[in-house]
């Protein structure tokens, strides 16, 4: 009888720990920021409400400082450029940037820091009293930005100024513990889910797109009617941006519910295009797109690539779950098509080909469903993130113009004539038996060899894997799976379990063999 009972008890254990209910961090940011265009800079002071929803109390915090990964060529940034011969022509002449004058506080009384043993972009904020399940702290501190050189994803270029990572960031503490990580150019994200309350200083005649929506509502006006003149006559004299006042600066405020990220882009030469979506349920979101002013470009039409690329995922992910989405022409960029961040992408791929532009927009606009509403850790699974999206991506470019931006001008006349779906399956059949895929889809992005074979694996190879799934159960499944794993997870942060368990309830089956073959290495089969 003993024996009985205390199985009875290790099986209950077991099924209460195997039930343990989710959970994650609640984040809250009000930020003040300067910018500075003479010397580059940023001036701010930040405070953050932070909620610990854990089942276990905290004694500290990890910040990401992510500006400091610009700071000197010992960090683990220049040493992963450096050693990638495709991405170290990037570090030519580069100026370095940094961040400093932090004085963290929590509630109030001035806090003690530890800094990493390893790397200068991240610091251990110890609280004196531990952070228990269900309570919440504030946390402040000013912090100023020296910007570096574009050749990352923040920085300045040509009278441009990308605000990217640019703010002190708690990791993501989660069932696994903590996920501090340095900044990396190969390799992405992981961040908490956060509000944002962003107030934005800049000069006066600076057009300004950032994550959230502007609540300065005579720019936000001037903004709307600006750009919905430049979508109705699409011209090479664009109606441009007039500022309220000359000279001095502005103060723009910004409010973002439910994004992992704040990112801003400021430059005094965008044309605005505007418009807005309205979605299969009714829902109107506000569409922007910000680009240099220059004769015969094809962003004069990137509007539409915004629009299209918002309903087409909206169909076959899940709607979009933000009030605006927004794309801004970038600096030429020599390793990359874009950056993404919540309802703002920064596009850096060159406009030569409409095909091009539109792919790209519509694969950086695709990542609000993979990245900012599906929040997986991208720096360990990425192809969660960059996989799924390109996925979508492809059959974006397939359906619009029989196009793929793997093969571009390579493809052959009589496959681009292809029906849709024969059209699919030549371009997978040809990179199933062609590209060299050698590593596992689930590597963490610091641990593939190259740059070339994480871009391969993580978008291509994945692509190629959610393919083989719709060959084998069909594409209304394929998308009934999708479907229900966005409607569980929007706004958390799943894992790969996660994801296999709510494919699997739609599609009716078990898919332990299809999710092994993320870890395996070559060829699908």
């Amino acid at each position: 009888m003993k024996t009985y009972i205390l199985s009875v008890l290790i099986l209950i254990s077991v099924a209460t720990i195997a039930q343990e209910p989710y959970w994650q961090q609640e984040l809250r940011y009000t930020i003040y920021a300067t910018l500075n265009d003479k010397d580059n800079s940023i001036t701010a002071n930040e405070t953050i409400v932070y909620k610990n929803n854990a089942p276990s109390s905290l004694d500290f915090i990890w910040f990401h400082l992510w500006p400091n990964a610009y700071k000197d060529e010992s960090t683990a940034l220049f040493q992963q450029i450096k050693n990638d011969e495709s991405r170290s022509k990037k570090l030519k002449d580069p100026k370095y940037g940094y961040i400093d004058q932090l004085a963290f506080k929590v509630k109030g009384v001035a806090a003690k820091t530890e800094a990493h043993p390893k790397h200068i972009d991240i610091i251990k904020l110890l609280l004196d009293k531990p952070l228990a399940s269900g309570d919440s702290i504030t946390i402040a501190t000013p912090f100023h930005v020296v910007l570096p050189s574009y050749f990352s994803r923040s920085g300045y270029a040509d009278g441009e100024f990308m605000a990217c990572q640019w703010y002190p960031k708690p990791a993501v503490y989660d069932k696994n513990g903590w996920h501090e990580m340095p900044y990396l150019d190969m390799g992405e994200f992981y961040s908490e889910y956060a509000t944002f309350n962003v107030t934005l200083t800049v000069p006066s005649d600076f057009i300004v797109a950032a994550t959230g929506t502007l609540q300065t509502k005579a720019e936000l006006d001037t903004y709307k009617k600006t750009g919905a003149a430049n979508t109705v006559s699409r011209s090479n004299k664009p109606v441009l941006y007039q500022p309220a006042t000359k000279g001095g600066n502005k103060t723009l405020s910004y409010y973002a519910e439910q994004v992992p990220d704040f990112a801003w882009f400021a430059d005094k030469d965008f044309v605005i295009q505007y418009d807005t979506v309205q979605l299969s349920s009714g829902k109107v979101v506000d569409a922007f797109s910000y680009y240099h002013n220059k004769k015969k470009t094809l962003w004069d039409n990137s509007i539409d690539y915004v629009k299209d690329a918002t309903r087409k995922y909206s169909e076959w992910v899940g709607e979009y779950a933000y009030p605006v989405v927004q794309a801004v022409e970038g600096p030429a960029n020599n390793s990359s098509g874009g950056m993404e961040y919540p309802m703002v992408t920064l596009i850096t791929s060159p406009d030569a080909k409409v095909e091009t532009l539109d792919g790209v927009i519509a694969h950086e606009v695709g990542h609000n469903w993979f990245m900012a509403i599906l929040g997986s850790n991208e720096r360990m699974h990425t192809w969660m993130d960059e996989g799924l999206n390109s996925y979508y991506h492809f059959r974006y470019e397939a359906e619009k113009y029989r196009y793929n931006s793997i093969f571009g001008d390579a493809m052959p006349k009589e496959v681009r004539d292809l029906p849709v779906d024969k059209f699919q399956e030549t371009v997978y059949t040809v990179i199933d038996k062609n590209l060299p895929m050698e590593s596992a889809m689930e590597t963490p992005a610091d641990k593939f060899p190259n740059s070339d074979e994480y871009g391969l694996v993580s978008y291509v190879k994945t692509a190629l894997w959610l393919y083989l799934l719709e060959s084998s159960v069909g594409r209304e499944k394929l998308d009934a799976a999708m479907q229900n794993y966005y409607q569980q997870w929007k706004f958390k942060h799943p894992q790969p379990e996660d994801m296999q368990k709510a494919f699997e309830e739609a599609i009716g089956g078990n898919l332990d063999q299809f999710f092994k073959l993320t870890k395996k290495k070559g060829r699908l089969e």
